[in-house]
């Protein structure tokens, strides 16, 4: 992990909507400290696709946010440290030429493609990602509490 650690980190969507909405009881407590430190750096990246699918979550009701959604995402990204990473061409690309096997959804092919090709660890609890990352095909933290 010490390496990872000095890595920038992708937060998947879930773990990004919990960390700005200070739920961080809702995954592993070795993972607000690198979240911190990647801060620091300046190297803590969020997605286009993230902040579509909490759009989209909070759209058709599955969460609740603090705040209006645009609000919301205007906050979250404005935070320092903080890194928005658009849907390049070539990460829509290689999210449809992903190495092994990967689920269908497209979100997360998005999130795995933007993790290898900006060389950041991918934050999860998702465990069909964790599952793909121990293949060997991307770089990802359990944050499983």
């Amino acid at each position: 992990m010490s390496g990872e650690a000095e890595r920038a980190l992708l937060l998947d969507t879930h773990i990004w909507l919990w960390y700005v909405e200070n739920d961080a009881k809702r995954f592993a407590r070795r993972i607000e400290p690198l979240v911190e430190a990647a801060v620091q750096r300046g190297e803590l990246l969020i997605s286009a696709i993230s902040v579509w699918e909490i759009a989209v979550l909070d759209s058709i009701r599955r969460i609740e946010l603090s705040q209006d959604v645009r609000t919301w995402i205007g906050r979250a990204l404005s935070f320092p440290g903080v890194r928005f990473k658009g849907l390049s061409p070539s990460i829509a690309i290689e999210s449809t030429h992903l190495p092994g096997q990967l689920h269908r959804d497209p979100a997360d092919r998005i999130l795995v493609a933007t993790a290898r090709l900006t060389g950041a660890v991918l934050v999860t609890c998702d465990e069909r990602i964790l599952s793909y990352a121990k293949q060997g095909h991307v770089r990802a933290l359990n944050a499983t509490r």
